[in-house]
């Protein structure tokens, strides 16, 4: 299809917001036509003024043309706060069509399209949920990295730093770990207990993980680690016969180790994605 058919063809804006970053992608048809990146956008943590500056300012100053609908996937972004992100996008580019859902429906709908299956998210964060092809019809809640979020890079990162303070890792792994983090265990403390955002800051400490993962004990770990995310977040949907995606960068970077996991737990990998955005321009084409 030639680019000028393209450009005359039906727009739309495609977003994938998180609390750091948000990736949008204006495409016809299918095909992307230019994408751009802003700061995050998180109706929980930012009020509308925030968001609004960022559609104004940093959005549709870089846009080559308008979208005819939006379709806005964010972190945060529940039932009672969607419609707010709403609003501010028909603000910014008129009366048209704007869908907001949560990240998790961008997950489904990226990673199952319009067949069922099981849509994971492993990131800094987790979450899961069975999707029949339609609709999401169970979740379960991941309750952040203090009471669950199993799998994800904060609690990795956390079981990992209490295995190496507490000597439980063999003696190589625990001298790479202050050798290449440059840290110590009164600064780890410091920023877990004492500072924002502990869990990107535990998060980051996967590095080491995946700089030793052929270490018998390294990769032990992680499979374990794997293995209890999908006992506790993904066996009670019980549809082991359908495929297990996931999207995300631990998942993407960990996909050896979490195959194996799910191999032990009687699932059937499927796809395992750094980005929800290819499959989403392909479920909306």
């Amino acid at each position: 299809m030639k680019l000028k058919t393209i450009r005359s063809m039906k727009k739309i804006l495609i977003a994938d917001a998180g609390a750091t970053k948000t990736d949008w992608c204006l495409s016809s048809g299918g095909c992307e036509l230019e994408r751009v990146q802003t700061q995050g956008i998180s109706p929980i943590h930012q009020d509308s003024a925030v968001i609004r500056s960022i559609l104004d300012e940093e959005l549709k100053p870089r846009l080559e043309s308008f979208p005819s609908a939006v379709y806005f996937y964010g972190a945060g972004c529940t039932p009672s706060v969607s419609p707010l992100v709403a609003s501010l996008l028909n603000e910014t580019f008129g009366n048209i069509p704007v869908e907001v859902l949560s990240d998790l429906w961008g997950a489904a709908r990226a990673l199952c399209e319009h067949a069922p299956g099981i849509a994971c998210i492993l990131g800094t964060g987790t979450n899961s949920c069975y999707y029949d092809g339609t609709n999401i019809l169970q979740n379960t809640p991941p309750l952040g990295y203090i009471l669950g979020d199993e799998g994800s890079g904060a609690v990795m990162g956390r079981n990992f730093v209490a295995d190496v303070l507490k000597g439980l890792m063999p003696k190589d792994i625990i001298d790479a770990f202050f050798c290449e983090t440059g840290t110590t265990q009164d600064e780890i403390i410091e920023h877990v207990y004492r500072h924002p955002l502990a869990n990107r800051y535990l998060a980051s400490f996967s590095t080491v993980l995946r700089a030793h993962r052929d270490h018998p004990a390294v990769h032990e770990f992680l499979v374990n680690h794997f293995r209890r995310f999908l006992v506790r977040n993904v066996c009670v949907y019980a549809h082991a016969e359908l495929p297990l995606h996931f999207v995300g960068g631990i998942a993407y970077s960990f996909r050896p180790e979490l195959e194996e996991a799910a191999h032990l737990e009687g699932f059937i990998l499927g796809k395992t994605d750094r980005s929800p955005m290819e499959g989403l321009l392909s479920f909306h084409a």
